[in-house]
């Protein structure tokens, strides 16, 4: 295997025991970096050290993550003109701050005969939504609801609007 140290100094190719003891000799440990290498290198290190560091760089790597949340918006067939209008407002603002959005008719008894109410709801919402969202999953029925899901539109360069 090749050997190298902390500081990145070469060691040269040796056998396992020859490395190990080295290893022990200066106090710290013998850490192999690069298995799929041929030959496999290896690092005297201090291995305590070295799990700290990449958990360090692995939590550095979380904090620039964004996470995208799925809100949700409920609305019912015979849901008032002007409550659809402030519920879409809640939509507009949710694709706004980067998340998905979940858009649900639920239907209730004897609603459940005219599906195509909240179809129709649906495709106004999508008509009114053109120019900020796209339809990631279109409408479907689960259970007594009917589900569509909104995802954010993305822009190119120019500002214009490019479809996924």
């Amino acid at each position: 295997m090749r050997v190298v140290t902390a500081e990145g100094e070469q060691l040269g190719v040796m056998d396992v025991k020859e490395a190990v003891r080295k290893a022990e000799d200066l106090g710290l440990d013998l850490v192999e970096v690069a298995p799929t290498a041929a030959p496999p290198v290896c690092r005297i290190m201090d291995f305590g050290k070295y799990k700290y560091e990449l958990s360090k760089k692995a939590n550095e790597a979380k904090k620039h993550q964004s996470m995208i949340l799925v809100k949700e918006v409920k609305l019912r067939p015979r849901t008032d003109v002007h409550d659809v209008q402030f519920k879409l407002k809640n939509v507009i603002r949710f694709l706004a701050e980067g998340n998905k959005v979940k858009v649900t008719i639920m239907f209730r008894g004897r609603e459940m005969a005219h599906k195509e109410l909240g179809r129709k709801l649906l495709d106004r919402l999508v008509v009114e939504l053109e120019a900020e969202a796209i339809v990631e999953q279109p409408p479907k029925m689960e259970g007594r609801n009917m589900v569509m899901i909104l995802g954010q539109k993305k822009t190119d360069e120019k500002g214009a609007s490019k479809k996924k």
